[in-house]
């Protein structure tokens, strides 16, 4: 399931962009600035989300036209049309039919590598949770709408805590809808994990990342300990204000394998290859598991990387057989790489895109 056409619409710096692809791999290159990554953003919206710039639907808006912006997609035999008017949420339409963005991940499947996860291991525990939650994702569909309920439920029970509600009745009906999707989001989680330790390649150019759930000692991963456990977290938790137990404390641990080394202690070189190692290993796991593996979405990634990791990078992605869209400033820096070639400029504010 491929991306055979992209049109795009003022969205952030493109006007007005119409491409086709034509190769498996394409190879997108350009100065800084000139909207190379707004391309990528512009795919990754094909799954459920905020992309991979974590974008609100007015951020993208291109400017000073501040009109609405579209993006329309051909996905394999299918159509996707996203768009936003100014003040209103992301609209998704598949072969001219209204859908809810969860659809979208039983289209296709994106994962993406950008430089802003380069610290993944050194920021907080909620980017790991975003990576983690984006990998369980990818495997499991229902995974977003878990973590949708999971997560309603959870601010109710937050509103009675501020508000200072102390009858239980009040509690026990969301307690037990977040005992059951939190045990579920865990065991998902769990075994999301298990199929990327499978798929993970230990004799190839980058390094095998081993994972593991880390959180508070303290909290349950079963459904009747989760339940057990909110009830009576409930006075620590009217006086701090939200819950202080469940899956959304949950960490993500990641070790260098063969050197028993934590990641965050990893040298910035090293964090990168365990970064793209993982990604990999995900989509790997995806071809197996589904027939065709993900699309991939790798931003600036070549630039970080020796020529012999960049060949070897190369080499998996054309073994895997997979579409993939690749970023970088100067088409050096894929020599050696059989792709389509797209060159981005930047004219008075506006990208434009030419087949290079």
């Amino acid at each position: 399931m491929r991306v055979a056409s992209l049109a795009l619409s003022h969205f952030r710096s493109h006007r007005r962009t119409r491409l086709a692809f034509d190769a498996p791999l394409i190879a997108v290159h350009g100065p800084n600035g000139a909207g190379k990554t707004n391309l990528l953003e512009a795919v990754s919206l094909l799954s459920p989300g905020r992309g991979m710039r974590r974008a609100a639907a007015e951020e993208i808006i291109r400017r000073p036209e501040a009109v609405g912006w579209r993006v329309l997609a051909t996905l394999g035999d299918h159509e996707v049309e996203l768009r936003a008017e100014p003040g209103q949420p992301r609209s998704t339409r598949i072969d001219g039919k209204a859908a809810p963005q969860v659809a979208l991940a039983r289209l296709t499947r994106v994962l993406w590598l950008t430089p802003a996860m380069d610290r993944l291991w050194l920021e907080g525990a909620e980017g790991r949770r975003r990576f983690l939650d984006r990998m369980t994702l990818s495997f499991f569909p229902d995974h977003a709408e878990a973590s949708l309920a999971y997560e309603k439920a959870m601010r109710d029970r937050n509103r009675l805590l501020r508000d200072g509600v102390r009858d239980a009745l009040w509690y026990e009906a969301l307690e037990v809808q977040m005992a059951r999707v939190g045990a579920a989001l865990h065991a998902r989680r769990t075994e999301a994990l298990a199929l990327l330790a499978a798929a993970q390649d230990e004799a190839g150019p980058f390094p095998a990342a081993a994972l593991a759930l880390s959180g508070p000692d303290e909290d349950p991963r079963d459904e009747a300990g989760l339940l057990d456990a909110l009830a009576a977290s409930r006075p620590r938790d009217m006086a701090a204000g939200r819950t202080l137990v469940g899956p959304h404390r949950t960490d993500l641990d990641g070790a260098y394998a063969a050197k028993d080394m934590a990641a965050r202690l990893c040298s910035t070189g090293e964090q990168k290859a365990l970064l793209i190692s993982l990604i990999l290993a995900n989509a790997r796991a995806l071809a197996s598991r589904e027939g065709e593996p993900p699309i991939l979405l790798l931003d600036e990634v070549a630039a970080h990387l020796d020529a012999g990791r960049r060949a070897a990078l190369y080499a998996e992605l054309a073994a895997l057989g997979t579409q993939a869209f690749l970023t970088g400033t100067g088409p050096e820096l894929f020599d050696g790489l059989d792709a389509q070639h797209l060159e981005v400029t930047e004219e008075a504010g506006e990208s434009r895109v030419q087949q290079a």
